[in-house]
């Protein structure tokens, strides 16, 4: 009995001399911290629409684009990659690009439509969750070629949110004078969007970008600071232009996919 008793005593002794949390990494924080600020960005994006101030509505959600593209980057780049800091990208992505932008429409334009415009932001809702859970699966597929990590199947949820918000963009810039009166055509567009989310279309994949040639560092900073000013000084030109030219590069993207696919098959049958 006393020796079971020692037994315990050292137990619980060592038990104390361990640290009761263990030490994180800062490397590991900062893509995660930022990750929390695109949520907060998200979530702060469906108060605006509550409050039917739609233009910082939109700029909230753009922010959270912006933010999203940054902590992945960031977290490789410090080789801070985790999976809690996965699993938290996932679940902010969903309330930013699918939550956030289908309560901003349906407050925007669908709620004319009833229940019918509230089917239509469930739809893209699901979509979005539909899309981030075969994105997390498709990242432990190992026969996945290596060409293929150039491409996303269907549009990612950043993209998808901000072509979903494109009739808004076009209200702004005085196209739409009355989201709910066009809500007939607004409604099919999101579908649309949504299902894009979903598809299997191959489309341009932005993850791989890495190091620059140091010859092309100077146009590419240039580019980026004239973004910048655009952004800022023409906000919803900006973003209706990439939204268009993002659709018009979806029949490319799909070429140039379907082009590795062929070479990838003759490089096999040249094998065997």
């Amino acid at each position: 009995m006393d020796e079971n008793q020692g037994q315990i005593d050292r137990a619980l002794e060592q038990g104390a001399r361990q640290p009761r949390f263990r030490m994180v990494p800062v490397r590991y924080l900062l893509p995660n911290i930022i990750t929390l600020l695109a949520l907060c960005s998200g979530v702060t994006a469906i108060r605006f629409a509550l409050e039917a101030r739609y233009e910082l509505a939109v700029a909230s959600l753009m922010l959270a684009v912006v933010l999203d593209a940054v902590d992945g980057r960031l977290a490789r780049l410090l080789k801070g990659t985790s999976r809690f800091g996965a699993e938290l990208d996932s679940l902010a992505d969903f309330v930013n690009f699918g939550v956030a932008p289908a309560i901003l429409l349906y407050v925007w334009s669908l709620n004319a439509l009833k229940t019918l415009g509230w089917v239509v932001a469930l739809i893209l809702a699901m979509s979005c969750a539909l899309r981030l859970a075969r994105f997390n699966v498709a990242l432990d597929d190992p026969a996945k070629p290596v060409w293929a990590s150039q491409f996303f199947s269907g549009a990612p949820a950043p993209a998808g949110a901000t072509l979903a918000l494109l009739p808004l963009y076009l209200g702004f810039l005085g196209f739409i004078d009355d989201g709910h009166g066009w809500s007939l055509v607004i409604g099919p567009y999101v579908v649309m969007v949504a299902l894009l989310m979903v598809s299997r279309i191959p489309t341009f994949s932005g993850k791989n970008i890495g190091r620059i040639p140091g010859e092309k560092v100077l146009p590419v900073l240039g580019l980026a600071v004239l973004a910048v000013v655009l952004l800022i000084a023409y906000p919803w030109e900006l973003l209706t232009v990439l939204s268009l030219g993002y659709l018009a590069l979806l029949p490319v993207s799909l070429r140039s996919y379907r082009r590795h696919e062929a070479a990838d098959r003759a490089a096999r049958s040249g094998q065997s």
